[in-house]
């Protein structure tokens, strides 16, 4: 009778504990967009020694999402379309329109930028930049 009891008495506590116990919804992953950024050039500008600073620019109707520099270079060190350099940035889906491409200042000369954009519902998107 006491084994049936203590047996009992276990079955009921676990009953209890799983009843009590409240999983957490964990949240679906959100969908997300991705953008590649290439950028090359096409141009020579092997004679050409100035300091450019190129960055990754993504911006919704409300904030900026990325602004992210690249190491600085020489112009004439920005690679041919052969060895173009690449980035890949995945950005949440809120499914607005956005803005996004390359802002670059060249040092004592000033800033320039080539900006593209991904409409609402667009999820890739390849903003292919050749420096002139």
């Amino acid at each position: 009778m006491k084994t049936n009891l203590l047996s009992l008495s276990s079955i009921l506590v676990i009953v209890m504990m799983l009843a009590s116990c409240k999983r957490e919804q964990v949240p679906a992953i959100p969908y997300v967009r991705t953008i590649k950024f290439i950028l090359h050039t096409e141009k020579d500008f092997s004679n050409v020694n100035d300091n450019i600073t190129f960055s990754l620019y993504i911006r919704n109707s409300s904030k900026v999402l990325l602004d992210s520099a690249i190491a600085p270079m020489k112009i004439k060190d920005i690679p041919n379309a052969t060895k173009q350099l690449v980035f890949e940035k995945k950005v949440y889906n809120d499914n607005s329109k956005l803005a996004a491409g390359f802002r670059y200042t060249i040092e004592n000369v000033g800033s320039s930028w080539h900006i593209d954009t991904l409409m609402a519902g667009e999820q890739f998107k390849t903003i292919d930049y050749s420096f002139q």
